[in-house]
């Protein structure tokens, strides 16, 4: 038998007061007697009411309810930023819809469009790049956009990251430093901003400072994921690089076995630095040097962000940036 649906009337009615004493009541309001409180959550407790949030959102034209877009929800570098973001929306009331995009562009724009039509009050995205299409629909929405840790070379779209650009040259220094003379690349498409424009360029102003040639064929672009970095391996190894700067720890695990089945050690005879600083770095071994990112902070600071922009605060700097460092661990010298 179908579970019949309980409404405030419904509560109004057992109660014996109006429903305006009702919505009261679920709202926190202060102005209500204690004794009527009291008989009211009684109520709502013995018939499981449960306020409808569809119809709330469209009376108050509010659904506090936050759309957050992520590339791959198993990959640890998004997950520890959605734990942020979930934190700090249930701090602000906010409930959150997660949605995987698969970090594919026509994907993007559907789950985009499914979440502004279930009235979202903003969207957090995460992807690898804003391509034209996503844009576009950014533009044409009038709902507020926050990116975390993802990259929009425009700063049209308020954005929480950390300087990309500075950390890779700091990771690449390092390898420099270490005696490397031949230093791998690696990362995800180069089309994306934060890839293509911000990482390479750390990379090629490391190499500079410490008089190092450029050269292309060190320079390698992969899926994030375990087995493409295994399948890596042949290529890095014949192009004569002793070092790797990894943008992806499930990419560079995948490096790191791949070294050891060729017995390669790590760091004697290969140094790897990666990029997110993840659990991942802790349980290879050896542990991996990263960059360490504060995820669960970029997650937190991005909702802050957005709680803002929704409540048309006043807004010192759409593009945050936090602070990294380099964390040396077992996988260089």
């Amino acid at each position: 038998m179908e579970k019949q649906t309980i409404t405030i009337y419904d509560v109004a009615r057992e109660a014996n007061v109006s429903m305006a004493t009702v919505s009261r009541v679920v709202n926190g309001n202060p102005n209500v007697k204690p004794a009527t409180r009291k008989k009211v959550l009684e109520v709502i407790d013995r018939l499981d009411y449960r306020p409808n949030a569809v119809a709330r959102g469209l009376a108050s034209k509010k659904t506090t309810t936050i759309g957050v877009i992520i590339p791959d929800v198993s990959n640890m570098f998004f997950s520890s930023l959605a734990r942020g973001i979930d934190d700090v929306a249930t701090m602000y009331k906010y409930n959150i819809i997660l949605a995987n995009s698969d970090g594919g562009s026509t994907k993007e724009v559907q789950v985009l469009n499914n979440l502004l039509a279930k009235q979202v009050d903003g969207i957090i995205f995460m992807g690898h790049r804003i391509t034209d299409e996503v844009r576009a629909e950014f533009s044409r929405s009038k709902t507020p956009v926050v990116l975390a840790g993802s990259i929009d070379p425009d700063q049209q779209v308020g954005s929480v990251n950390i300087d990309y650009t500075e950390a890779a040259k700091e990771a690449v220094s390092l390898l420099a430093k270490n005696g490397n003379e031949k230093i791998a690349f690696i990362s995800g498409a180069l089309i994306d901003a934060i890839n293509g424009q911000n990482r390479l360029t750390g990379y090629k102003e490391a190499l500079k400072e410490h008089n190092l040639e450029y050269n292309e064929g060190l320079i390698f672009e992969s899926p994030y994921e375990f087995k493409d970095g295994l399948a890596l391996v042949d290529r890095i190894l014949n192009s004569g690089a002793t070092a790797a700067y990894i943008t992806d720890d499930e990419l560079a695990i995948g490096v790191l076995d791949g070294l050891y089945d060729h017995g390669i050690k790590v760091p004697d005879d290969f140094e790897i630095i990666t990029s997110n600083n993840s659990l991942l770095t802790d349980v290879a071994r050896p542990r991996l040097s990263s960059i360490t990112q504060p995820l669960y902070d970029i997650g937190a600071v991005s909702t802050r962000l957005l709680t803002k922009l929704m409540n048309k605060e006043e807004i010192e700097q759409k593009t945050i940036v936090l602070p990294s460092n380099i964390m040396e661990k077992g996988s260089t010298k």
